[in-house]
Protein backbone atom coordinates (compact mmCIF):
# COMPACT_ATOMS: atom_id res chain seq x y z
CA UNK A 1 0.00 0.00 0.00
CA UNK A 2 1.27 3.51 -1.04
CA UNK A 3 1.30 6.15 1.45
CA UNK A 4 1.36 10.26 1.26
CA UNK A 5 -1.74 9.82 -1.42
CA UNK A 6 0.27 7.94 -4.25
CA UNK A 7 -2.14 5.21 -3.98
CA UNK A 8 -5.38 4.54 -5.24
CA UNK A 9 -8.18 7.42 -4.36
CA UNK A 10 -11.68 8.20 -5.16
CA UNK A 11 -14.38 10.40 -5.42
CA UNK A 12 -17.62 10.30 -3.65
CA UNK A 13 -21.29 11.30 -4.17
CA UNK A 14 -24.75 11.44 -2.81
CA UNK A 15 -27.54 11.03 -4.30
CA UNK A 16 -31.23 11.26 -3.38
CA UNK A 17 -33.40 8.89 -4.86
CA UNK A 18 -36.66 11.97 -5.21
CA UNK A 19 -33.98 14.38 -6.19
CA UNK A 20 -35.59 15.30 -9.62
CA UNK A 21 -39.03 16.02 -7.55
CA UNK A 22 -38.15 16.87 -4.29
CA UNK A 23 -39.19 20.63 -3.68
CA UNK A 24 -36.04 22.90 -2.81
CA UNK A 25 -35.38 26.24 -0.45
CA UNK A 26 -33.50 29.09 0.00
CA UNK A 27 -31.38 29.29 3.42
CA UNK A 28 -28.84 31.18 4.88
CA UNK A 29 -25.65 30.59 4.15
CA UNK A 30 -22.32 31.15 7.74
CA UNK A 31 -21.78 33.88 4.53
CA UNK A 32 -24.51 35.71 4.42
CA UNK A 33 -25.36 34.66 0.76
CA UNK A 34 -28.41 32.67 0.22
CA UNK A 35 -28.43 28.87 -1.69
CA UNK A 36 -31.34 26.12 -2.45
CA UNK A 37 -31.10 22.62 -0.33
CA UNK A 38 -33.35 19.89 -0.84
CA UNK A 39 -36.89 20.34 1.81
CA UNK A 40 -37.24 18.36 4.28
CA UNK A 41 -39.94 17.60 7.06
CA UNK A 42 -39.90 15.69 10.52
CA UNK A 43 -40.52 12.32 9.80
CA UNK A 44 -39.84 12.05 6.67
CA UNK A 45 -37.66 9.27 4.68
CA UNK A 46 -34.40 10.19 3.40
CA UNK A 47 -32.83 7.76 0.92
CA UNK A 48 -30.60 7.68 -1.90
CA UNK A 49 -27.54 6.50 -3.38
CA UNK A 50 -24.00 6.97 -2.42
CA UNK A 51 -21.33 6.15 -5.84
CA UNK A 52 -17.95 5.51 -4.88
CA UNK A 53 -15.72 6.68 -7.86
CA UNK A 54 -12.43 5.10 -7.99
CA UNK A 55 -9.74 7.73 -9.78
CA UNK A 56 -7.56 4.90 -11.35
CA UNK A 57 -9.32 2.23 -12.72
CA UNK A 58 -8.03 -1.20 -12.58
CA UNK A 59 -6.26 -0.44 -9.48
CA UNK A 60 -7.57 -1.51 -5.99
CA UNK A 61 -8.47 0.68 -2.93
CA UNK A 62 -8.24 -0.97 0.40
CA UNK A 63 -10.66 0.32 3.31
CA UNK A 64 -11.94 -0.28 6.91
CA UNK A 65 -15.79 -0.02 5.86
CA UNK A 66 -17.78 2.36 4.13
CA UNK A 67 -21.22 4.40 5.83
CA UNK A 68 -23.09 6.92 5.75
CA UNK A 69 -24.57 8.83 8.51
CA UNK A 70 -27.46 11.41 8.50
CA UNK A 71 -26.65 14.16 11.28
CA UNK A 72 -28.58 16.71 12.82
CA UNK A 73 -26.04 19.63 15.14
CA UNK A 74 -25.82 22.65 16.42
CA UNK A 75 -22.64 24.72 16.44
CA UNK A 76 -22.36 27.96 18.41
CA UNK A 77 -20.04 29.96 16.94
CA UNK A 78 -17.94 30.87 20.58
CA UNK A 79 -17.25 27.05 21.25
CA UNK A 80 -16.12 26.64 17.27
CA UNK A 81 -15.55 22.55 16.80
CA UNK A 82 -17.28 21.45 18.98
CA UNK A 83 -20.66 20.24 17.48
CA UNK A 84 -23.47 19.41 19.56
CA UNK A 85 -25.49 16.79 17.74
CA UNK A 86 -29.26 15.79 18.53
CA UNK A 87 -29.48 13.14 15.45
CA UNK A 88 -26.75 10.86 14.98
CA UNK A 89 -28.00 7.94 12.59
CA UNK A 90 -25.61 5.59 10.90
CA UNK A 91 -25.66 2.55 8.18
CA UNK A 92 -22.71 0.28 7.29
CA UNK A 93 -22.38 0.21 3.31
CA UNK A 94 -19.86 -2.12 3.24
CA UNK A 95 -17.96 -3.75 5.58
CA UNK A 96 -13.73 -3.81 5.25
CA UNK A 97 -12.02 -5.08 2.13
CA UNK A 98 -10.94 -3.46 -1.55
CA UNK A 99 -12.88 -1.80 -4.29
CA UNK A 100 -11.72 -2.68 -7.77
CA UNK A 101 -14.03 -0.83 -9.49
CA UNK A 102 -16.28 1.76 -9.24
CA UNK A 103 -19.26 1.08 -6.60
CA UNK A 104 -22.60 2.53 -5.46
CA UNK A 105 -24.47 1.71 -2.54
CA UNK A 106 -27.71 1.86 -1.32
CA UNK A 107 -29.04 3.63 1.73
CA UNK A 108 -32.89 4.53 3.32
CA UNK A 109 -33.20 6.27 6.60
CA UNK A 110 -36.66 5.67 7.36
CA UNK A 111 -39.01 8.01 9.15
CA UNK A 112 -36.36 10.74 10.32
CA UNK A 113 -37.21 12.63 13.46
CA UNK A 114 -36.21 16.07 12.21
CA UNK A 115 -36.94 17.85 15.64
CA UNK A 116 -36.08 22.07 15.07
CA UNK A 117 -35.91 23.81 12.07
CA UNK A 118 -32.44 24.51 10.33
CA UNK A 119 -30.72 27.87 10.81
CA UNK A 120 -28.26 30.14 10.25
CA UNK A 121 -27.97 33.33 12.87
CA UNK A 122 -25.34 35.49 14.19
CA UNK A 123 -23.90 33.39 17.08
CA UNK A 124 -25.37 29.99 15.97
CA UNK A 125 -26.11 27.07 13.07
CA UNK A 126 -28.33 24.71 13.62
CA UNK A 127 -28.21 22.36 10.48
CA UNK A 128 -28.47 18.67 9.40
CA UNK A 129 -26.40 16.85 6.63
CA UNK A 130 -25.60 13.29 4.96
CA UNK A 131 -21.96 12.50 5.36
CA UNK A 132 -20.89 9.26 3.02
CA UNK A 133 -17.69 7.77 4.54
CA UNK A 134 -14.45 5.46 2.96
CA UNK A 135 -12.55 4.76 6.04
CA UNK A 136 -9.11 4.13 5.87
CA UNK A 137 -5.84 3.66 7.52
CA UNK A 138 -4.55 7.56 7.35
CA UNK A 139 -7.37 9.73 6.07
CA UNK A 140 -10.65 8.88 5.61
CA UNK A 141 -12.32 9.72 2.41
CA UNK A 142 -15.59 11.71 2.94
CA UNK A 143 -18.34 13.89 1.61
CA UNK A 144 -21.36 16.13 2.86
CA UNK A 145 -24.59 17.07 1.54
CA UNK A 146 -26.67 19.39 3.39
CA UNK A 147 -30.59 19.86 3.47
CA UNK A 148 -32.74 22.36 4.48
CA UNK A 149 -35.40 21.08 7.72
CA UNK A 150 -38.79 23.32 7.95
CA UNK A 151 -40.76 22.90 10.93
CA UNK A 152 -44.96 23.39 10.65
CA UNK A 153 -47.13 24.13 12.77
CA UNK A 154 -50.72 24.13 12.87
CA UNK A 155 -53.25 26.89 13.49
CA UNK A 156 -53.28 28.01 17.09
CA UNK A 157 -55.96 27.64 18.55
CA UNK A 158 -55.98 30.96 20.72
CA UNK A 159 -54.96 34.31 19.02
CA UNK A 160 -55.95 36.97 21.00
CA UNK A 161 -55.60 40.50 20.00
CA UNK A 162 -52.84 42.60 21.52
CA UNK A 163 -53.69 45.61 23.30
CA UNK A 164 -51.51 47.82 25.00
CA UNK A 165 -51.57 52.14 26.89
CA UNK A 166 -48.05 53.62 26.82
CA UNK A 167 -47.66 56.81 27.93
CA UNK A 168 -45.87 60.03 29.29
CA UNK A 169 -47.80 61.21 32.58
CA UNK A 170 -49.24 64.41 31.14
CA UNK A 171 -47.25 65.11 27.93
CA UNK A 172 -48.13 61.70 25.78
CA UNK A 173 -50.90 58.50 26.40
CA UNK A 174 -51.75 56.37 23.10
CA UNK A 175 -53.13 53.13 22.83
CA UNK A 176 -52.19 50.60 20.01
CA UNK A 177 -53.78 47.66 19.21
CA UNK A 178 -52.22 44.59 17.06
CA UNK A 179 -55.05 41.85 15.60
CA UNK A 180 -53.39 38.90 16.69
CA UNK A 181 -50.28 37.56 18.93
CA UNK A 182 -49.42 35.09 16.45
CA UNK A 183 -48.80 35.32 13.29
CA UNK A 184 -47.35 32.90 9.98
CA UNK A 185 -44.46 34.09 8.10
CA UNK A 186 -46.54 35.31 5.20
CA UNK A 187 -49.50 36.85 7.19
CA UNK A 188 -50.39 40.15 8.03
CA UNK A 189 -50.25 42.49 10.84
CA UNK A 190 -53.27 44.80 10.81
CA UNK A 191 -53.61 47.29 13.62
CA UNK A 192 -53.85 50.99 14.74
CA UNK A 193 -52.53 53.24 16.97
CA UNK A 194 -55.02 55.54 18.90
CA UNK A 195 -53.55 59.05 20.50
CA UNK A 196 -55.34 59.75 23.72
CA UNK A 197 -53.22 62.63 24.96
CA UNK A 198 -50.52 64.62 22.57
CA UNK A 199 -48.83 67.41 24.34
CA UNK A 200 -45.33 66.56 22.82
CA UNK A 201 -44.79 67.58 19.14
CA UNK A 202 -43.76 63.84 17.91
CA UNK A 203 -42.26 64.04 13.90
CA UNK A 204 -41.81 60.57 13.10
CA UNK A 205 -43.32 57.37 14.02
CA UNK A 206 -42.51 53.74 12.55
CA UNK A 207 -42.96 49.89 13.71
CA UNK A 208 -39.89 47.83 13.74
CA UNK A 209 -39.57 44.05 13.41
CA UNK A 210 -36.50 42.83 15.94
CA UNK A 211 -35.12 39.50 15.69
CA UNK A 212 -33.38 38.56 19.38
CA UNK A 213 -31.24 35.22 18.85
CA UNK A 214 -30.10 34.44 22.46
CA UNK A 215 -27.27 31.55 22.99
CA UNK A 216 -25.86 29.95 25.41
CA UNK A 217 -26.63 29.19 29.36
CA UNK A 218 -25.31 30.98 32.76
CA UNK A 219 -22.93 33.52 32.63
CA UNK A 220 -21.78 32.79 29.22
CA UNK A 221 -25.19 33.90 27.40
CA UNK A 222 -24.92 36.02 24.15
CA UNK A 223 -28.12 38.08 23.15
CA UNK A 224 -28.05 39.67 19.57
CA UNK A 225 -30.51 42.51 18.53
CA UNK A 226 -31.07 42.39 14.48
CA UNK A 227 -33.99 44.70 13.04
CA UNK A 228 -35.24 42.82 10.34
CA UNK A 229 -37.97 45.59 9.00
CA UNK A 230 -38.86 49.48 9.70
CA UNK A 231 -42.44 50.61 8.74
CA UNK A 232 -43.16 54.07 8.80
CA UNK A 233 -46.68 54.89 10.58
CA UNK A 234 -46.24 58.57 10.30
CA UNK A 235 -44.40 61.45 9.31
CA UNK A 236 -45.54 64.77 10.72
CA UNK A 237 -47.25 65.56 14.28
CA UNK A 238 -50.67 63.69 15.30
CA UNK A 239 -53.50 65.39 17.31
CA UNK A 240 -55.35 64.26 19.84
CA UNK A 241 -58.49 61.61 18.89
CA UNK A 242 -56.40 60.79 15.77
CA UNK A 243 -56.08 57.18 14.89
CA UNK A 244 -53.78 55.79 12.61
CA UNK A 245 -53.88 52.10 10.56
CA UNK A 246 -51.01 49.44 10.58
CA UNK A 247 -50.94 47.29 7.88
CA UNK A 248 -47.81 45.47 7.65
CA UNK A 249 -46.94 42.63 5.11
CA UNK A 250 -44.70 39.56 6.33
CA UNK A 251 -44.12 37.57 3.11
CA UNK A 252 -41.43 39.80 1.88
CA UNK A 253 -38.94 40.07 4.99
CA UNK A 254 -36.18 37.16 5.79
CA UNK A 255 -38.12 35.35 8.53
CA UNK A 256 -38.01 31.89 10.95
CA UNK A 257 -40.64 30.93 13.20
CA UNK A 258 -40.34 31.28 16.82
CA UNK A 259 -37.52 29.23 18.26
CA UNK A 260 -37.30 28.69 21.85
CA UNK A 261 -34.95 26.84 23.80
CA UNK A 262 -33.68 24.80 20.95
CA UNK A 263 -31.90 22.10 22.60
CA UNK A 264 -30.86 24.32 25.48
CA UNK A 265 -28.39 25.45 23.22
CA UNK A 266 -30.53 28.60 21.58
CA UNK A 267 -33.90 30.44 21.43
CA UNK A 268 -34.59 32.77 18.64
CA UNK A 269 -38.02 35.02 19.38
CA UNK A 270 -39.63 38.18 17.31
CA UNK A 271 -40.83 41.79 18.69
CA UNK A 272 -42.68 44.44 17.56
CA UNK A 273 -41.09 47.85 18.96
CA UNK A 274 -43.01 50.58 17.90
CA UNK A 275 -41.50 53.60 18.20
CA UNK A 276 -42.14 57.73 18.47
CA UNK A 277 -39.21 60.15 17.70
CA UNK A 278 -39.86 63.85 19.15
CA UNK A 279 -38.72 67.32 17.05
CA UNK A 280 -35.99 67.12 20.19
CA UNK A 281 -34.91 63.33 18.47
CA UNK A 282 -35.87 62.00 22.14
CA UNK A 283 -37.07 58.38 21.57
CA UNK A 284 -40.01 56.84 23.43
CA UNK A 285 -40.86 52.93 22.58
CA UNK A 286 -42.90 49.89 23.92
CA UNK A 287 -42.00 46.58 22.46
CA UNK A 288 -44.21 43.84 22.38
CA UNK A 289 -43.56 40.21 21.88
CA UNK A 290 -45.73 38.22 18.65
CA UNK A 291 -44.89 34.33 17.98
CA UNK A 292 -44.20 33.68 14.12
CA UNK A 293 -44.54 30.21 13.19
CA UNK A 294 -44.68 28.11 9.41
CA UNK A 295 -47.52 26.88 8.02
CA UNK A 296 -47.90 24.14 5.25
CA UNK A 297 -48.47 24.94 1.18
CA UNK A 298 -51.87 26.05 0.50
CA UNK A 299 -53.71 27.21 -2.44
CA UNK A 300 -52.70 31.12 -1.32
CA UNK A 301 -54.95 34.00 -2.01
CA UNK A 302 -53.56 37.20 -2.83
CA UNK A 303 -51.60 39.76 -0.76
CA UNK A 304 -54.55 42.03 -1.06
CA UNK A 305 -57.28 39.68 -0.47
CA UNK A 306 -55.25 38.60 2.96
CA UNK A 307 -55.22 41.85 4.22
CA UNK A 308 -58.94 42.74 3.73
CA UNK A 309 -60.18 39.60 5.28
CA UNK A 310 -57.58 40.51 8.40
CA UNK A 311 -58.96 43.97 8.42
CA UNK A 312 -62.15 42.88 8.17
CA UNK A 313 -61.40 41.09 11.21
CA UNK A 314 -59.85 43.36 13.25
CA UNK A 315 -62.11 46.18 12.38
CA UNK A 316 -65.44 45.22 11.94
CA UNK A 317 -66.11 47.98 9.77
CA UNK A 318 -67.84 49.35 6.07
CA UNK A 319 -64.59 50.16 4.94
CA UNK A 320 -62.91 47.05 5.74
CA UNK A 321 -66.03 44.95 3.47
CA UNK A 322 -65.53 47.96 0.61
CA UNK A 323 -61.92 46.45 0.68
CA UNK A 324 -62.98 43.29 0.45
CA UNK A 325 -65.16 43.60 -2.07
CA UNK A 326 -62.31 45.51 -4.05
CA UNK A 327 -60.00 42.58 -3.39
CA UNK A 328 -62.54 40.22 -4.40
CA UNK A 329 -62.94 42.14 -7.96
CA UNK A 330 -58.84 42.26 -8.28
CA UNK A 331 -58.51 38.29 -7.62
CA UNK A 332 -61.40 38.01 -10.33
CA UNK A 333 -59.91 40.15 -13.05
Amino acid sequence: MSFFSFGQSAEIDVVLNDAETRKKAEHKTEDGKKDKYFLFYDGETVSGKVNVTLKTPGKRLEHQGIKIEFVGQIELYYDRGNHHEFVSLVKDLARPGEITQSQTFDFEFTHVEKPYESYTGQNVKLRYFLRATVIRRLNDISKEMDIVVHTLSTYPELNSSIKMEVGIEDCLHIEFEYNKSKYHLKDVIVGKIYFLLVRIKIKHMEIDIIKRETTGTGPSVYHENDTIAKYEIMDGAPVRGESIPIRLFLAGYDLTPTMRDINKKFSVRYYLNLVLIDEEERRYFKQQEITLWRKGDVVRKSMSHQAAIASQRFEGSAASESALEQAAKEESG
